[in-house]
């Protein structure tokens, strides 16, 4: 009787725990923004997302668990960290604070949450990082290559070949973990018994080699075999001693070698047996090197590769080396650090297929990718020995059907394969090179190449996918598609300008205005962390922050620019708010410090910099608003905007961090830049004004014989996303910045500085039926005139190519981001998604509704709190609403100032009491604030609702 009673009191007990148990459970569990991912971080940061089927969910308090080993963080036994319960709903940026991390250190860690009833959720699944080698001293490899030099050929591009290296090692018995660290000075890939290690491309990366490396990580214990195995490794010039930029079309002192002219490999090879036994191999004289079939290797030029020159056998064991040469061993800079890679590495992210091909002449055929990109052409054919096969590559056609290449301007952009003969066939793929292109000409094939033997492996950054974007409009998502694409394109280590040209550098003008746009299509926080250290290692003496980063000085003159070097502020800011990292503010307070004080004393105290106040760098003023159409915004007048806008977005940083003495000193430095920016460069009326007699006939300025004005669309739209205007003034502002749209005919008249800006100043100001009239429009310059001349990606210049005009001499590119920052105005206004606190822990859904030839739009976004979703649809006069909002946040929906009882929610009428009026931007809306879950809202459409 008495066993039967316990029997029963157990299984209500277990049944009221099974009921008490919530189904609030974290997934996606990253440490530093990655999966499983090695790092030398002595804290690093974990963050996970929550799922759960409760509307209105949300976390009271979690706990986070890490041990060293699988065993014992599933017996709950948390060797290095147990947080036990801690009260709050953080989800992400939690810094680890438990035992002393070491070199090497394998952790594993799981995490579960509280729900809004104090209920407990279910352990997520495992997840693991791993310690780096976080002592110098735990390198035991010294940097080996071998000097080629004096094999480079050619008269205008000294390319020698690139260096093989190998060594055979045994090993002694059954690898039970073996772990590969590797780096370059250069780029390299490495292979163990002919087998490439990594799926990565262009490792290690760039930085400023003076002051630090980074270095991959690998798993390589299935790689190794008992008895002997064969280490080997290419290596190649890439940006470290290769030709950088447009500095030989400029003639600079340097063209090439910008941080050394001998490429080195540093790899470690760790390996743990499974009899306890540990060893270490290392590069070092021992090595031997030789070079064979890659002739020449270079990022903007391409590579030559004759396979005549096969180095049969050289990566597997035992084979004969006794006639490579031995290897040089070059020292490391005692200053310079080296580093595990934070960012997210160059990696194959798709495959296309050729659209067609046509013949252009004996022996010659132009293949259509069907999409301009970033990246390489993987082919297999047969041919006889000594053949030549040339591929060049462009981006567009002349109107007789011929490749355009002139846009490369000193970038030879091409690849040469000399044929073995093989009559197996053979394959080719370029290693350290990649191409920006649509088009393939490939030159010296004896007949039509297979459409199944072309493949284009397409590169990038492998920054994991956040946004979708979708309409029933064809031509909105033509214009995402072409976004997106950009983005992808130009992603590529650091946030380039092209993919193509002779350039493919950091430029911070083109990163600043697009970085917000970047983080709604893209998870960039690991990608923009890397940056954003190159940006600060590229920071010049005086403060400034330069105009491209990494910043080897590929022009004399390059120095900084207003517009362009405040990217140093901006970029930091948007990593911080689109992810709630404050540790990004941390680390470059002071460099974004220096910056800050720069201004101010530039500006003389004056807090305004008045007509030619830049007119020291080159070009004068700066780039100012860069490939504008008509008179000139004055640079110095944006260089003021800029000042304020700085300032304004380093008071909330300091907020953020909790310096209330410097958020009370940006404050007032944004008050005074804003009132002296006022006084100077409006009149009476509030309009604004410049001293066009300041700058002369304009020479040395960019377009500077176009004359300058400061009544322009990109400078009311600055100063109104900028928030430089009182309420008075904006509602002036905001008149004239619509009459110069419309007086233009619906066109703009911005360049990069004034694109970002545009349509959300016309939104924020009543006008977002002239933003739509932008957006759809098709006459030059706008996208739609883009579109319709074939585009599928954004160009550089709004008259990249004209049917009438052709394709403008010099600089110009069809893949150039920075007038994809529309992208910010598409997610924010069109699908209505707006963060209104840090990592999107609030948000507001506000769609404007208003365009009459789309009736559908859905758009994502994958925050750092899980997936945002806003949709709507329009059937006669019905507007409905879909959104979905993730767990442990909340949303404001903003709803048009009709009737509640004409707004359905869930299928039912609104309840009037859960409707709130309030003001949101410069207009009275219904709202309605939800929790997390899925909502379905109708309403009636309104004329005159802006819905």
């Amino acid at each position: 009787m008495i066993q039967k009673l316990y029997l029963q009191l157990f299984f209500i007990s277990f049944s009221l725990y099974v009921s008490a148990q919530s189904d609030l459970k974290a997934s996606y569990l990253r440490s530093e923004y990655k999966i499983s991912p090695v790092i030398d971080v002595a804290h690093p940061r974990l963050s996970w997302e929550l799922t759960s089927s409760v509307n209105s969910q949300y976390q009271t308090g979690y706990q986070i668990l890490v041990a060293s080993s699988i065993t014992l963080l599933e017996e709950g036994k948390a060797d290095l960290w147990d947080t036990k319960k801690v009260t709050g709903n953080a989800t992400s940026q939690i810094e680890y604070a438990g035992s002393p991390l070491e070199s090497r250190q394998i952790c594993f860690w799981k995490v579960r949450s509280w729900d809004k009833k104090n209920q407990p959720g279910p352990w997520s699944a495992p997840a693991t990082w791993e310690m780096g080698l976080l002592q110098k001293t735990d390198w035991k490899a010294d940097f080996i290559g071998l000097n080629l030099n004096h094999l480079g050929k050619g008269k205008e591009y000294h390319l020698p070949p690139a260096p093989y290296l190998r060594k055979d090692v045994e090993i002694k018995g059954v690898v039970k973990k073996a772990r590969l660290y590797v780096t370059a000075l250069g780029l390299y890939e490495f292979q163990i018994n002919g087998k490439k290690i990594g799926r990565d491309y262009l490792t290690p990366g760039w930085t400023d080699y003076n002051k630090r490396l980074y270095y991959q990580t690998f798993d390589v214990s299935k790689d190794l075999r008992p008895g002997k195995n064969a280490l080997g490794s290419i290596i190649s010039y890439g940006w470290y001693a290769g030709y950088l930029g447009y500095a030989l079309l400029v003639r600079n002192p340097v063209v090439k070698n910008f941080y050394g002219d001998v490429p080195a490999l540093k790899a470690q090879l760790e390996i743990e047996y499974t009899n306890g036994q540990k060893e270490i191999i290392a590069t070092d004289n021992t090595w031997k090197a030789n070079y064979g079939p890659i002739v020449e290797s270079d990022i903007l030029n391409g590579e030559v590769y004759d396979a005549t020159k096969e180095l049969t056998g050289w990566n597997q064991p035992n084979f004969n080396d006794t006639a490579w040469k031995k290897v040089i061993t070059i020292s490391d800079k005692t200053d310079r650090q080296v580093q595990v890679y934070p960012g997210d590495p160059v990696q194959e992210v798709a495959r296309l297929t050729p659209k067609n091909s046509k013949q252009m002449g004996p022996n010659s055929y132009l293949v259509d990718m069907g999409q301009n990109f970033a990246g390489l052409i993987r082919i297999r054919f047969k041919a006889a020995k000594g053949d030549s096969i040339l591929f060049r590559f462009g981006e567009m056609l002349y109107p007789d059907g011929k490749l355009m290449t002139e846009n490369l301007r000193k970038a030879r952009g091409t690849d040469l394969y000399i044929a073995k003969g093989d009559p197996n066939g053979e394959i080719y793929e370029p290693r350290f090179t990649y191409h920006g292109f649509q088009y393939v000409q490939i030159e010296g094939l004896k007949y039509a190449p297979g459409m199944q033997d072309i493949l284009g492996i397409v590169l990038s950054s492998a920054t994991p996918k956040a946004g979708t974007f979708e309409t029933d409009n064809a031509f909105v998502n033509q214009l995402y598609h072409n976004i997106i694409w950009t983005q992808q394109s130009n992603y590529l280590e650091v946030p380039t300008d092209c993919p193509q040209r002779d350039e493919r550098l950091g430029w911070t003008g083109d990163a600043q205005a697009y970085v917000k746009s970047a983080t709604l299509n893209n998870d960039i926080a690991a990608f923009g962390t890397k940056w954003v250290v190159d940006l600060n290692d590229a920071q010049l003496a005086n403060g400034a922050y330069p105009v491209y980063a990494p910043a080897p000085s590929v022009r004399v003159t390059d120095t900084y620019s207003p517009g362009w070097m405040e990217a140093g502020i901006i970029y930091p800011y948007q990593i911080f708010r689109s992810y709630g990292d404050t540790k990004i503010i941390k680390a470059h307070w002071a460099e974004m410090k220096k910056f800050m004080q720069f201004l101010e004393t530039k500006s003389k105290g004056e807090y305004v910099f008045k007509e030619t106040a830049f007119a020291e760098v080159d070009p004068k003023g700066g780039f100012g608003d860069w490939l504008s159409v008509g008179k000139k915004t004055p640079p110095d007048m944006l260089a003021t905007m800029y000042y304020a806008y700085s300032a304004s977005l380093m008071q909330e940083m300091a907020a953020a961090i909790g310096d209330e003495k410097e958020e009370a000193h940006f404050k007032e430095v944004f008050g005074k830049v804003k009132a002296a920016f006022l006084k100077h460069y409006t009149n009476a009326e509030g309009k604004f004004i410049c001293n066009a007699a300041a700058y002369g006939n304009g020479k040395g300025y960019v377009d500077g014989e176009m004359g300058f004005e400061g009544h322009t669309q990109t400078a009311y739209a600055n100063a109104i996303f900028m928030n430089l205007l009182d309420s008075t003034h904006t509602l002036k502002a905001a008149k004239w910045l619509n009459e110069l749209v419309v007086k233009n005919g619906n066109k703009l008249t911005t360049g990069f500085l004034g694109v970002r800006p545009m349509l959300p100043a016309l939104s924020a100001t009543g006008n977002s039926e002239t933003a739509y009239k932008l957006l759809f429009q098709k006459e030059y310059p706008s996208w739609g005139f883009e579109i319709a001349n074939g585009a599928n990606t954004i160009w550089e210049r709004w008259n990249s190519f004209t049917r009438e005009g052709g394709f403008p001499a010099g600089m110009n590119s069809f893949n150039h981001y920075a007038f994809g920052s529309i992208c910010e105005w598409m997610f924010e206004n069109m699908a209505g998604i707006k963060e209104t606190s840090p990592g999107f822990k609030t948000l507001v859904i506000q769609p404007e509704v208003m365009a009459p030839n789309i009736n559908s739009l859905k758009a994502t976004h994958r925050s750092i709190n899980g997936t945002i979703a806003s949709a709507w649809q329009k059937k006669g006069d019905i507007v409905t609403l879909t959104i979905e909002v993730p767990v442990n946040t909340t949303a404001t929906i903003c709803l048009p100032p009709t009737p509640t009882n004409n707004i359905t929610f869930n299928g039912k009428a609104l309840v009037a009491t859960a409707v709130k009026s309030k003001l949101v931007g410069r207009r009275e809306l219904n709202t309605v604030t939800v929790g997390s879950g899925k909502y379905v809202l109708s309403y009636k459409k309104s004329a005159l609702s802006g819905f």
